[in-house]
């Protein structure tokens, strides 16, 4: 898959396109990520991207023709026609049946807004998809842009050092969509602390009734609704409600 980043800092991707384990889909070219900035495609000789906003008031905002002129150089160079993502507060949110799907996918333009914004006309004009990442507000989009990148990147066959490691993620449809469980290493020891008797049992069964036992009582403490979107789904067992029925706030939060 290709995804090609419209960004007027594209010197924040390179180190996070050299690091990581991620670094493995971008080197193999798995994700290709190319970068363009406007500021080549703007007139004069400032390279001028940006302009005060009609109407007044405080910031400045993205000029739609440097932005229209280097999309028309990525299109001619890509010959498809990816859809366009702009990074932005009134966006979708991005969650994992989002990144699944992009992931599954042949990439698309990233769009990374600064100043107060983009010329609505060409958001109008060109943008076909609007994403978010929360409810608040970034300096840019590139944060955003390589957070979806990431996500993207780490569910490609062969990036992560084991096979399996992303289907014990959170929010993965393999664990019913909750959040993922505590993890210990050495020592068993640490600070008084032990590890879990159940994880030093050698008992397959034990430790993944353990895990999910886990993944059910953080994911209700902290994550309810994903606990009533598993209900709703029919994904919870008699011995999982058990387990939340003896979760401190379950009954309240769920019942």
């Amino acid at each position: 898959m290709r995804f090609d980043v419209l960004t007027l800092f594209p010197e924040l991707f390179e180190p996070f396109l050299r690091s990581g384990v991620t670094r493995r889909a971008y080197e193999g070219r798995l994700v290709d990520v190319r970068l363009w900035n406007p500021r080549d495609y703007a007139e004069g000789n400032y390279r001028r991207v940006d302009d005060r906003p009609f109407g007044g008031g405080p910031g400045m905002v993205m000029m739609a023709e440097p932005l229209a002129r280097c999309l028309a150089a990525v299109r001619a160079e890509r010959q498809d026609a990816a859809p366009v993502v702009l990074f932005s507060p009134i966006g979708e949110r991005l969650d994992h049946g989002a990144v699944s799907r992009w992931a599954a996918g042949e990439g698309g333009i990233l769009l990374c807004g600064r100043y107060e914004g983009i010329d609505q006309r060409f958001v109008d004009r060109h943008v076909d998809l609007q994403i978010s990442l929360g409810d608040f507000v970034l300096s840019g989009g590139e944060i955003a842009g390589m957070a979806l990148l990431d996500a993207v990147a780490r569910l490609q066959p062969g990036v992560l050092g084991e096979p399996g490691s992303h289907a014990q993620d959170s929010f993965n449809p393999e664990l019913d969509g909750l959040l993922d469980c505590p993890h210990y290493t050495r020592p068993e020891v640490w600070d008084d602390l032990p590890v879990p008797p159940a994880l030093l049992s050698g008992h397959h069964a034990q430790i993944e009734r353990w895990r999910r036992d886990q993944r059910l009582q953080v994911t209700a403490r902290h994550r309810p609704d994903l606990i009533a979107a598993a209900r709703a789904a029919g994904l919870l067992t008699r011995q999982d409600e058990a387990v939340l029925a003896d979760t401190p706030r379950a009954a309240a939060d769920l019942l």
